[in-house]
């Protein structure tokens, strides 16, 4: 609901601070006064179009604000926009929605005194405020909105709900098969080059450490020649010596007998036996050792071959899939893993396409119910607005609900139309239709060329759609055109009625309406300082009278008696609808 109204510098308003209630609020005032400017500002600050021109002459640029209080179905859906936009530090009952123009050209949009850019002002203004007139901002001639409308009317919440989901769950199904379908088209490439890499992997039978015990032993076959050498020599030396020198074993020997002998005599030796023994055994020791080697170290040249091909075929497989055989190992698990995916993913994919088949039979079921759910409504609706219609001297109006399917082959089946396009609202379009007039045929909201007609057409929806519109506030510019006082009296009485469950802003010329208002503002334009300007009043008690019997012709007494019969009028109609 819109609390308040800032206006500065625009058109040629100078500075107006407006406060607002609930209920209906009426503006009155001469052509020209400036009742159509004030709307102008709501619908800039709700993110419609301006230009340089709407800037006050001589000012660098007009500001514009409104305040809004947040309540009912419109609350959830604006904090959500708020907190998706880092626009909401906590819970909030009001909001402020501001525009500014400047001379430059460039335009500021503010949402809770945040710059933000225009389309997220028209987003949220869209949930605010419907203005009806000469308007671009205007819901019901959206034809986007009017299913939305029907169904709020039929009290199709729970239907649609149960075929959104489907919907929904089908997106998710279709979305999944797409990127499955997709990586299927590689899929089969993919499937050759894994399990070869598989199947290579397994076929080398590798075994972690297996390269460096490898190359530990092409390192003694490529060198067995001076390894058995060497180790002869040294064997000679130790434990073998030559006919005319003793081996060292037997040398040591003969020390080790010494020492024996020396214990004998000094007890005190017996450590120095003991570490001779010990090296004495060693060296025997040691020939064994040397004598095993000697017979493993063995001139292989076939073996040599099959451990520098084995060799080689590690190092091919560390080049392809890793630094070390862990690391190789470790891909052609990952291989054969994916390989078990992909086989995964076929049966995903089959029970994939199963699900949608199924999804789609029962989102075909369910938008036929719904469908013949809101062609029931339909009627109900259109009935309900030519009653509203003649009663607003548009007896021979009509008022119809076109619906369209279009066929598509990969749509869902009906009962009657074969297979249909779908969307997430249902398998129609739908779409209000008016005749104002005897023979020119139902025709979309849009094409209506009166101002008059489509203001009290608008009025007439409204009235029947109060409890499904959503929107807070409704501002009807000029409702009145082309109807005259006794039918004025009923727009007023069908305003005050709206203005039950939505704040009403109204501008109007005729005083029989003016009279519902909760409130009443008077707009004037004045002179001051050679500068032309508009001023609002609130008009209470002998102002308001007057200004109503000024509607009616100049000021008398009789004017003045009818003013307040007037009044009195509205006040009695209105008891009688509360009651």
């Amino acid at each position: 609901m819109l609390t308040r109204l800032r206006i500065t510098d625009f058109a040629i308003i100078d500075t107006l601070d407006l406060k607002f209630s609930a209920g209906l609020i009426t503006f009155t005032g001469e052509t020209g006064a400036g009742k159509s400017i004030i709307i102008d500002a709501v619908e800039a600050i709700l993110g419609g179009r301006v230009d340089l021109t709407m800037i006050r002459t001589g000012a660098g640029r007009a500001d514009l604000e409104g305040e809004f209080r947040l309540f009912g179905k419109v609350r959830e859906p604006i904090l959500e926009i708020l907190e998706r936009e880092a626009l909401l530090d906590e819970e909030v009952d009001y909001i402020t929605l501001g525009r500014e123009i400047r001379e430059e050209g460039r335009h500021v949009a503010r949402v809770n005194g945040r710059n933000v850019n225009l389309a997220i002002l028209k987003e949220i203004g869209e949930f605010l405020v419907d203005v009806h007139g000469q308007s671009e901002h205007l819901s019901l001639l959206r034809v986007s909105s009017h299913v939305r409308l029907l169904d709020a009317f039929a009290d199709l919440g729970d239907t649609l709900a149960g075929y959104r989901g489907t919907y929904r769950k089908l997106q998710q199904v279709r979305k999944e098969l797409e990127s499955l379908r997709r990586d299927e088209r590689d899929t089969a490439r993919r499937i050759d080059l894994l399990q070869y890499q598989a199947d290579e992997i397994d076929a080398a039978n590798l075994k972690p450490g297996e390269d460096q015990e490898l190359q530990e032993e092409r390192n003694r076959l490529a060198n067995s020649e001076d390894l058995a050498n060497a180790a002869q020599e040294a064997l000679f030396v130790i434990d073998e010596g030559e006919p005319e020198s003793q081996s060292t074993i037997d040398l040591f020997g003969q020390a080790l007998e010494s020492l024996a002998g020396l214990v004998k005599v000094d007890r005190a030796a017996q450590e120095l036996h003991t570490r001779a023994q010990e090296i004495f055994e060693n060296l025997a020791d040691l020939a064994l050792e040397l004598r095993n080697y000697l017979e493993k170290v063995e001139h292989d040249p076939e073996r040599l071959e099959e451990v520098e091909e084995r060799l080689d075929l590690i190092q091919t497989l560390k080049r392809k899939y890793g630094n070390s055989i862990e690391e190789v190992l470790a891909f052609g698990v990952r291989a054969s893993e994916e390989l078990e995916s992909i086989a995964q993913a076929e049966t995903r994919l089959a029970s994939l396409e199963k699900e949608e088949v199924r999804l789609l039979e029962t989102l075909g079921k369910q938008g036929d119910a719904l469908y013949r759910a809101r062609k029931n409504a339909a009627e109900d609706l259109s009935r309900a607005i030519e009653i509203q219609l003649a009663d607003l001297r548009m007896e021979q109006a009509r008022f119809g609900i076109d619906f369209q399917r279009r066929p598509d082959p990969d749509g869902v089946e009906t009962d009657s139309d074969g297979r249909v396009a779908f969307g997430p609202l249902g398998l129609e379009t739908v779409q209000f239709l008016v005749e104002p007039n005897p023979g020119e045929g139902l025709k979309p909201l849009s094409r209506i060329a009166s101002g008059g007609e489509m203001s009290r057409l608008m009025l007439a929806l409204k009235n029947v759609l109060a409890q499904a519109d959503t929107t807070p506030t409704l501002i009807f510019d000029e409702i009145d055109q082309g109807i005259g006082g006794r039918i004025g009296a009923v727009v007023g009485e069908k305003l005050w009625r709206l203005s039950e469950q939505h704040q009403v802003l109204c501008i109007t010329h005729l005083p029989q309406l003016a009279a519902f208002g909760g409130q009443h503002y008077r707009v004037i334009k004045m002179v001051q300082n050679g500068r032309t300007a508009t001023a609002v009043e609130v008009l209470e008690g002998e102002k308001r009278l007057a200004e109503l019997a000024q509607m009616l012709g100049d000021i008398s007494e009789g004017t003045l008696q009818s003013a307040r019969e007037l009044m009195e009028g509205a006040e009695q109609a209105r008891s009688k609808l509360v009651a």
